[in-house]
């Protein structure tokens, strides 16, 4: 049989199935290390910081933040934009390229998912913060009372409701649903009565029999199908915010498709920024491989082009518009006085990764994780660009002004950060970082024993 020299086995180390259940559920079994215990010192640090700056802009008000009447929409906003966007990824790998039968995604989905919650958990809280009044945030849902009082179907602000809770709902239960077989795992190899009796009420009673295994996997396609649409509709939602005003530089008709690839974009990016360092920290090399991280580059290039494509398209639609005010918009964000904000944008959306056309730099993982970082510096300044620069000149310029950010919204930024990675920490730590089942189904053709059986036929 000859195999093709072009794919590179999934899984290397020449694996057993044992093997395979014991070293990804190590982590689960074995006590925490040091780097553990110090990531979550650092991780709950920030997230004390930030409930701290919360608690202050609930106590005192939004005006401990640099807001004033020309600039309504400030980090609150482009944080919330920043983390639906991140949250994509997790849909996107784990429903389209299931739905495309993509093998490579078995080992990355599981903690892709786990993030997409974790980033729609901290997205979820600007809005609420945002009102000044979280207690009254059950208002935003269309509900019979006696106020007299009825959402405005009409505003994207409710559309984002819907959207944003329709989008954690089917992740958590797409999420959890490919967790049941990986948890009955853990259920039969755990040692204490206490953990054994949690996980299993968590599995559900899995036994992993015929007629189990059947429904598992035609829960997974019908949930599949039903997450998919999310990934193109969510973030063409969160952009309608912006496209349905009159706003110079935000009413057009592009933003849903550029919103979307963006929000991949940024998402693949992390995932590879926090894969990166799971694989070496918990040993994991074998089944989180170079060739894992040479794909999700290749989909990196490709949303990053089509963003680079829809910034440019943006520039030429302002001066073949010939509409004054939508061409002093974007001649603002490039020479205006946060041309640095839209410079570190082009930078590290269009030009950095525009270096992954190089097969070298695609599989070396410093720099992948190195430019990780900078395409989610690139994406947060973005959406940045795009709130900022496009309120505080509008079009009577006694009105213009200028935006900073207060320490109370970037103490409330840093928290969420440590909300993100605390969640993940502590996800590593109860359930498995990569799914188990799912990796055995491509040993029988993925794997280097296999492979290297077949090369000696």
């Amino acid at each position: 049989m000859y195999v093709s020299p072009i794919r590179e086995p999934l899984i290397t180390g020449k694996k057993t199935y044992k093997q395979i259940t014991d070293e990804i559920s190590a982590p689960i079994e074995g006590k925490a290390g040091k780097a553990w215990y110090a990531g979550i010192t650092i991780t709950l640090s920030a997230l004390f910081l930030g409930l701290a700056m919360m608690g202050w802009t609930i106590w005192q008000g939004i005006g401990t933040w640099g807001l004033n009447k020309t600039i309504g929409w400030g980090w609150g906003i482009t944080n919330f934009v920043w983390w639906v966007g991140i949250g994509h990824a997790g849909t996107f790998i784990s429903a389209i390229l299931l739905l495309f039968r993509q093998k490579w995604r078995t080992s990355i989905n599981r903690s892709a998912e786990a993030m997409t919650l974790f980033a729609v958990m901290c997205a979820g809280l600007f809005p609420l913060i945002h009102m000044g009044r979280p207690l009254l945030g059950f208002f935003v849902f269309p509900y019979p009372n006696t106020r007299g009082l009825w959402v405005n179907f009409n505003s994207p602000l409710l559309w984002d409701v819907f959207a944003i809770s329709t989008y954690f709902s089917v992740s958590l239960l797409f999420w959890y649903v490919g967790l049941i077989p990986d948890i009955g795992t853990i259920r039969d190899k755990v040692k204490s009565k206490f953990k054994k009796a949690i996980y299993g009420f968590l599995s559900f009673g899995w036994t992993g029999s015929a007629r189990h295994w059947s429904r598992h996997e035609t829960m997974s396609l019908i949930l599949a199908g039903l997450a998919a649409p999310l990934v193109l509709s969510v973030h063409s939602i969160v952009s309608s915010d912006f496209a349905t005003s009159v706003i110079p530089g935000w009413h057009t008709t592009i933003f849903p498709p550029y919103f979307v690839s963006g929000a991949i974009f940024s998402g693949f990016a992390m995932v590879l920024t926090l894969l990166i360092i799971t694989r070496k920290v918990l040993n994991l090399e074998s089944y989180i491989t170079v060739g894992h991280v040479e794909s999700m580059n290749k989909i990196i290039i490709a949303t990053g082009s089509i963003v680079g494509i829809a910034y440019i398209t943006e520039l030429f639609i302002a001066w073949y518009s010939g509409v004054e005010y939508e061409q002093y918009a974007f001649l603002n964000r490039a020479t205006g006085p946060y041309w640095w904000a839209y410079a570190i944008m082009m930078t590290c959306n269009v030009i950095s990764p525009q270096l992954l056309w190089f097969k070298k730099l695609r599989r070396n993982l410093a720099f992948t994780f190195v430019l990780s970082i900078f395409i989610n510096i690139g994406m947060w300044f973005e959406r940045f660009v795009i709130i900022v620069t496009s309120l505080h000149r509008d079009y009577l310029p006694s009105s213009w002004s200028m935006y900073e950010p207060t320490i109370v919204e970037v103490g409330i930024f840093i928290g969420t950060l440590g909300l993100f990675f605390t969640c993940f920490l502590l996800f590593i730590r109860v359930f498995p970082v990569i799914a188990i089942a799912e990796v055995k189904t491509v040993m029988k053709n993925s794997g280097e024993k296999l492979a290297n059986r077949d090369k000696n036929e």
